[in-house]
């Protein structure tokens, strides 16, 4: 394993943020922005909604990001639910809000999309996507990995095919699923690495504060739980400030071991937690 005797380095740091559901709260997003940025992130990525429901609502937080807080700033675009037209509106409404750099992802798919309309979508795979922008944008472009393999992938080695296609098509950084055991992504870096996977590749670190977001997260994610976590959730689940706590270690250790091994960035779901993201950055 290439991870013996790691020499640390300085390894970016970077957090995801997401827009408000409901308009009336979007003003506090800025607000938490502003906050944020004072932590000095090297970026910020912005999701929305499946199949693009809240893509400019996504335009106009990256915008802020980018020409108000002078951070750089990824849109995330996903194949499902856009047609090229639309992506090729989206990507110039991004270009002129001065807004260079994406995250392609394939997408979930939308509760209200038929299977007829998920079948004959214009974009299958996120390699299709990147090369799409590659030809027709000069945005700089990001992909998404996982280092326990996509959960419709048959093995990991399959997924790291797929991978090195959409590298070959033009991503020039990678972000992690989150995952909650360094040593899946230690594996997954070494073989990564050995298939000729060469740009930097930022490690996607979730604090559970919460039993219930555990939960959610692993569902969404298909992420194992390891059984120290299990343990902590099964400890402090019902003190909802013990849990934070507990929660916030857990994440805290496991960026502290990554920093030592060299990882290229530490990438933070922050679900919009200023609070959770500030002490995150203290102890680090």
């Amino acid at each position: 394993m290439t991870q013996n005797n790691p020499t640390p380095q300085k390894s970016h740091l970077s957090f995801e943020v997401f827009p408000p559901k409901k308009d009336e709260e979007f003003e506090n997003v800025y607000q938490i922005l502003r906050e944020m940025s004072k932590l000095n992130p090297d970026f910020i990525s912005c999701t929305y909604g499946a199949g693009g429901s809240r893509a400019g609502k996504t335009i106009e937080i990256t915008s802020f990001i980018r020409s108000k807080l002078q951070i750089d700033a990824i849109a995330h675009i996903t194949c499902v639910g856009f047609t090229r037209e639309d992506l090729e509106r989206n990507c110039t409404a991004l270009e002129a809000a001065g807004v260079n750099r994406v995250l392609a992802l394939r997408g979930d798919r939308p509760q209200t999309m038929t299977d007829e309309q998920f079948d004959n979508r214009e974009f299958h795979y996120a390699a299709d996507l990147v090369r799409h922008l590659k030809e027709h944008t000069t945005l700089d472009i990001a992909g998404a990995c996982y280092p326990e393999k996509h959960f419709e992938a048959p093995s990991l080695e399959e997924d790291l095919r797929h991978l090195k296609e959409k590298v070959d098509a033009g991503v020039t950084s990678l972000i992690s699923q989150m995952f909650f055991d360094n040593q899946y992504f230690y594996r997954f870096l070494d073989k990564a690495r050995a298939l000729g996977i060469d740009v930097p590749i930022h490690a996607g670190i979730m604090p559970i504060t919460t039993a219930k977001q555990l939960g959610t997260t692993v569902s969404l994610s298909g992420s194992s739980v390891p059984k120290e976590l299990a343990d902590i959730i099964a400890t402090y689940g019902d003190d909802k400030e013990d849990m934070r706590k507990a929660g916030i270690d857990y994440a805290v250790r496991q960026i502290r071991d990554l920093k030592e091994h060299g990882v290229d960035g530490i990438h933070l779901y922050s679900m919009n937690k200023v609070k959770t993201t500030a002490e995150i950055c203290s102890m680090i």
